[in-house]
This record gives C-alpha cells, sequence and structure tokens, in this order.
C-alpha cells in the first residue's frame, strides 16, 4: 500500500513540477504504469491471503515512481533551459531597444520608427512578465513579435538614411543659392536646418546669429500634404511679417508654401496614389514664437523663441529668403 501513495504522491510532485505541459511523455508513462500497479495490487487483493503476491504491483508502482521522478528532472532541465533562453532574449531586445531609442532621440521624429520602437517595447514589456510567471513559451511568442518590430523600425531608419543620402546635394545648392541671394540683393535671409534644430539668421552671405528652433511633431520627412505635421523642405521667400495679434504665436513670419515645386509633388504624389485624393497640401508655414520648448511640436512650422523672433521680425522683411533643409552638412 505504501508503494501505491508513494507513486501517488511522485505523481503529484511531477504535475505540480509542470510535467504534464515540459514532460508529458514521460509523465503520461509514469501515470500508465501506476495504474498498471494498481490493478495488479486490486487484482492480487481479490485472492485468498494465502495466494496473494504482490512483488509485480511493488515493482509497476516503484517504476512509476522511478518514472515520475525522470519527468520532474526532465522538465526541470527543460524549464531550466527556457529560463535561460527567455532571459538572454529579454536581455538582446532591451539592449537593442536602448541603442535604437539613443539614436532616434540624436535624429528628427521618424514617426513610422518611434510606432514601431513603442510596438517592440510594449511587446517586450509583455513577454518579461510572461517570464517571470513561467510561461515562457508565451514569452517567446511576444518576444518574436518584439522582433518583428524591431525589423520594421530598422527598415524604417534605414529608407529615412537613403532619403537623406539621396538628397544631400541638393540641400547644398539651396544654402548656397541663398548664400548667393543675400550676397547679391545685400539682404537678410534665413537658413533652417531640421537636424540639428537651428535656424541662421544670414546678411549678405554671412552668419549673423544661430537660434535653436522646434519643428513639425513629424520632422524627419518633406511635407507632403495637410495635417501630416511635417516641416516642409524648400528654397521659400516671406510673404508677410506678421507682428503683435497677427500670429497665434506671438510673431511671425508667413512663407510661400506651397511653391511650385511643392505643387507638383503633390500633384504627382495623388496622381501616383501615394497619397489620399482627398488630401489637401496644406498652407500657413510659418516661422513663429513660442518656441523654446526642445521638443518637435508644431503642425509643421518653425518655432523660435519669442526673443529670438523679436530680432527676427526686426531685420528679415517681405522677399527674404527662407530657406529649409533637412540637413546642411558643409554650411556654416
Amino acid at each position: 500500500m505504501w508503494r501505491l501513495e508513494k507513486a501517488k504522491k511522485d505523481l503529484e510532485n511531477a504535475l505540480n513540477a509542470g510535467s504534464l505541459r515540459y514532460s508529458e511523455t514521460r509523465y503520461r508513462e509514469a501515470e500508465n504504469i501506476m495504474k498498471a500497479g494498481w490493478m495488479e495490487m486490486a487484482r492480487q487483493n481479490g485472492k485468498f491471503a494465502p495466494f496473494r503476491d504482490y512483488r509485480k504491483a511493488d515493482s509497476l508502482l516503484a517504476l512509476a515512481s522511478e518514472t515520475a521522478l525522470k519527468a520532474v528532472a526532465e522538465t526541470d532541465s527543460i524549464i531550466h533551459y527556457l529560463d535561460s533562453l527567455s532571459r538572454f532574449e529579454l536581455t538582446q531586445l532591451k539592449q537593442e531597444l536602448v541603442e535604437y531609442n539613443n539614436s532616434l532621440n540624436g535624429s528628427l521624429v521618424i514617426r513610422n520608427a518611434i510606432k514601431y520602437w513603442t510596438f517592440a517595447q510594449q511587446a517586450t514589456q509583455i513577454g518579461e512578465q510572461l517570464a517571470n510567471k513561467g510561461e515562457y513559451e508565451e514569452a517567446r511568442k511576444e518576444f518574436a513579435k518584439a522582433r518583428y518590430h524591431l525589423g520594421w523600425l530598422s527598415s524604417a531608419i534605414d529608407e529615412y538614411v537613403d532619403d537623406t543620402a539621396s538628397k544631400i546635394k541638393v540641400w547644398r545648392n539651396w544654402v548656397k543659392e541663398t548664400l548667393d541671394e543675400t550676397r547679391a540683393k545685400n539682404c537678410y535671409g534665413l537658413i533652417v536646418d531640421k537636424i540639428a534644430h537651428k535656424t541662421y539668421l544670414i546678411y549678405a552671405g554671412n552668419l549673423v546669429k544661430t537660434y535653436d528652433c522646434d519643428l513639425g511633431y513629424n520632422s524627419s520627412q518633406q511635407k507632403l500634404f495637410a495635417g501630416d505635421g511635417a516641416t516642409p523642405e524648400g528654397r521659400y521667400y516671406v510673404t508677410q511679417v506678421k507682428r503683435n495679434g497677427q500670429s497665434k504665436y506671438y510673431k511671425a513670419l508667413l512663407i510661400n508654401y506651397p511653391n511650385e515645386t511643392d505643387r507638383r509633388r503633390f500633384a504627382h504624389n495623388k496622381a501616383k496614389g501615394i497619397i489620399s485624393s482627398k488630401a489637401g497640401i496644406g498652407k500657413l508655414i510659418e516661422v513663429h514664437g513660442e518656441g523654446g520648448r526642445h521638443e518637435d511640436w508644431t503642425e509643421g512650422c518653425v518655432a523660435v523663441t519669442n526673443r529670438a523672433m523679436d530680432e527676427i521680425v526686426e531685420k528679415v522683411g517681405v522677399g527674404a529668403p527662407v530657406t529649409i533643409v533637412r540637413r546642411s552638412d558643409l554650411w556654416p
């Protein structure tokens, strides 16, 4: 009888250890052997006492206990492996998330990249919670989701880098043309470097002063349509100087966005289905005040501090060039 109770206890311990999940074959084997031993014991109990022989039952029940212990050992080994694997994957994901986050913090706002980073972070956190509960298989599914989103994040960054590299010569020319124009006209102008988050006040081809600036909340790309949160990139001119009470944001320089290049791009993108047929091109892009927040928050405008705006509107008038580039690598 004690062997039966021991076999039952060993099976119960195996079940509690998770053997039904991680070592089901061996657990079922132990369970079947115990049932066979139990039946053999019952068969012997049905005989007259002088004819009872429990040796086979004892042997089966002993084997059941031995098999149950093997199931526990196998389960412990698998759990240890899965735990180590999950911890390794978690460490790798956390490290990559930090590296990607540092990379994104040092660049313009790449909305798709930030979205994928957030998805990856959420999946990683859920996976960590599951791993802490011993739900390793479900945890690894979440880690796989995180890895999937990091793949898309990497693609978004690569696309941004490739786009920037392909246009750097164009931006260099815009900067040069703007400097040449202010030199030829002996006038003031502005050059905005989006990546540097700098607005440069220039006069007759020379740098006069540099201001920090905030941009659109989707600042990493060219403006494509109204409401996309992107700050446009191009050569523009001041069409209106807005002083006290004329601008929502203290004072402002209204520029001629969209220019002809913007209109052609917009028409092309609509024709190709890149943007919705119902989308508008946008307007009312300004260099305005209320900036200095050290984050990209505008709808597409360039924002500087009110003090900077006071200085700018006293020097930059209607007709002055305002050039916005994603990156100015050779100037100033």
